[in-house]
């Protein structure tokens, strides 16, 4: 079953790419027409691509590891961090730090720096601080919240990256495809698909647009978190049941090995 339809795009918007002279070449395979200017996107590809990377991503999940999702522009933002956090994903949403995935070592420093800040707080290290240096450490803490914080839980480097506007967020794409990285991005008619792995050919302007296509992704993502969970009690389930069956054998073992002493014993009176 797909996981989105031709008319749920096309009432997002998502066929609405950008003006004519302002398009990519490459993106020529993907544009099914020109109306007054404009490029329009053809939905059906869009609707593969979507459930293409759907179930990469589901797959990703389902092994545990994690997916980055970067989306600066302002109608992004507030729908990349409501959905990446209900699929417990980490995200970008503020200015991308340079280095983040080549120089990854030092970013998590800076994150850790947020924790020893928060336990120095706690345990009164910093109560005989002056109120100008306590305003200082406070205003360090929250702007490293602001941009780290919602990557505080990613001890790693994510097993893929998933961008809105690959034109905007052109430095993390680099990053990515210099460490070898998947790609999956929304890509509209005037950015360049080249450098991605896993294309999904969308208007990435309008939040509507956006919040389609990431909510048919986050779907599939929790799909495969529900799979993994339910392999891992299947597996406990197993190991406790050969455990059990191991007991059982060993306990018949030793009711045996005493009957047989027990025979001995009167043989030998």
């Amino acid at each position: 079953m797909s996981r989105t339809n031709f008319d749920q795009l096309l009432e997002a918007g998502c066929h609405f790419g950008h003006l004519k002279r302002k398009w990519n070449p490459a993106m020529a395979p993907y544009i099914f027409m020109e109306r007054n200017g404009i490029h329009i996107i053809d939905l059906h590809k869009t609707v593969a691509r979507v459930d293409e990377a759907a179930e990469a991503m589901k797959q990703i999940a389902k092994s545990g590891k994690k997916i980055l999702f970067v989306a600066t522009k302002k109608q992004a933002k507030s729908v990349v961090a409501e959905l990446a956090t209900s699929v417990n994903m980490p995200y970008v949403i503020e200015r991308w730090p340079g280095g983040m995935l080549t120089n990854f070592p030092t970013i998590r420093k800076a994150v850790k720096k947020m924790s020893t800040i928060d336990k120095l707080i706690a345990d009164g290290t910093y109560s005989n601080l002056s109120k100008r240096e306590l305003l200082q450490v406070t205003r360090q803490r929250a702007k490293l919240e602001k941009n780290l914080g919602s990557i505080a839980d990613l001890n790693r480097l994510p097993s893929a990256l998933f961008v809105v506007d690959v034109l905007k967020e052109q430095i993390a794409v680099r990053e990515a495809n210099r460490l070898g990285i998947p790609v999956f991005a929304i890509v509209d008619t005037n950015s360049n698909p080249d450098n991605v792995d896993f294309v999904i050919p969308a208007n990435d302007d309008a939040s509507k647009s956006i919040e389609v296509i990431l909510g048919a992704c986050c779907a599939a993502i929790t799909e495969g978190l529900e799979e993994r969970k339910v392999e891992k009690a299947d597996a406990d389930a197993a190991a406790n049941s050969q455990k059990d069956g191991n007991d059982v054998e060993d306990d018949a073992e030793e009711a045996e090995e005493a009957e047989a002493a027990e025979t001995e014993e009167e043989v030998a009176e």
